[in-house]
């Protein structure tokens, strides 16, 4: 009887879903155990130096300094995971406050709300990175507030459609003529219809937010140039392409299976949000 439960359950997971959280198994497995098998990303043997993959000792090779690649970009997944993530959550949960106000809110508030996210967004956000992290400096915390801050508008945008188009549905209608406060109403009906619609757009964002900081690390303004993150194995891969390119493979394969993965599980996740409200 269970495995028929299983096997039901399964058939109705969307095939996106079940590809995402497979990746997202492979990543923790890289980011989690494989810094305990190795050997520090930051140890240097030049006796290795460029070294192939299935190299003894260096499964996926070593780079110009001997540095083993698998340990870098275990750790380098480790690091970019991080980020994107807290910053998505910054960027998410700004962006949900400010599109939440500009939908409750009126007149002139709601038009000088919407005119300063537009600004925002018509700036390039990797140069404006840049150049806060210019002047603030670098690292992790720096990275995560920074991203988070400049890319909430792109959340505030979608929460505020969204929200005008839930408060036209009969339920909130409804709810309104019975007397329901504005604020419950937001919390009770509101809210919890934007959820597919935050997922989506969450996992595309995570996913912006991976290329963005390996690209401000390859740049050299993202993490500090000693640790070990995709940026920074890109950086140093430059200037070997043709001797040694495994390490340009290993991280840019790295981050490729990162990006797939979010949108793989933000794809599944809305279609399968999206067919339970549809079932209700």
């Amino acid at each position: 009887m269970s495995t028929a439960l299983a096997a039901s359950w399964l058939r109705r997971v969307p095939a996106e879903l079940a590809a995402g959280a497979g990746l997202l198994l492979a990543l923790a497995l890289l980011a989690l155990l494989v810094p305990a098998a190795t050997r520090d990303p930051a140890e240097i043997d030049l006796y290795a130096r460029f070294a192939p993959p299935l190299a003894p000792g260096h499964l996926l090779g070593a780079d110009h300094l001997g540095r083993d690649l698998l340990a870098r970009a275990a750790a380098g997944t480790q690091w970019s995971l991080a980020v994107a993530a807290g910053a998505t959550v910054l960027a998410a949960a700004l962006g949900t406050l400010l599109g939440l106000w500009a939908a409750a809110s009126r007149g002139v508030g709601r038009r000088v709300l919407l005119q300063v996210v537009n600004l925002i967004l018509s700036f390039p956000s990797l140069i404006a990175a840049m150049a806060l992290i210019a002047i603030v400096g670098q690292g992790y915390a720096t990275l995560v507030l920074v991203l988070g801050t400049i890319t909430s508008p792109v959340f505030a945008r979608v929460v505020y459609a969204e929200s005008l188009a839930l408060l036209e549905r009969d339920y909130v209608a409804a709810a309104r003529t019975f007397g329901v406060s504005r604020a419950r109403m937001f919390a009770r009906h509101v809210l919890p219809g934007l959820r597919p619609s935050l997922l989506a757009v969450g996992a595309f964002h995570f996913a912006d937010m991976l290329v963005a900081e390996t690209a401000l690390s390859f740049l050299g303004v993202g993490a500090p140039i000693d640790t070990a993150t995709w940026g920074n194995m890109l950086s140093d891969a430059r200037s070997y392409l043709f001797q040694a390119p495994w390490m340009l493979l290993v991280p840019a394969g790295a981050m490729i299976a990162a990006v797939l993965c979010a949108t793989l599980l933000g794809d599944g996740l809305s279609r399968r949000l999206r067919a339970r409200e549809w079932t209700r």
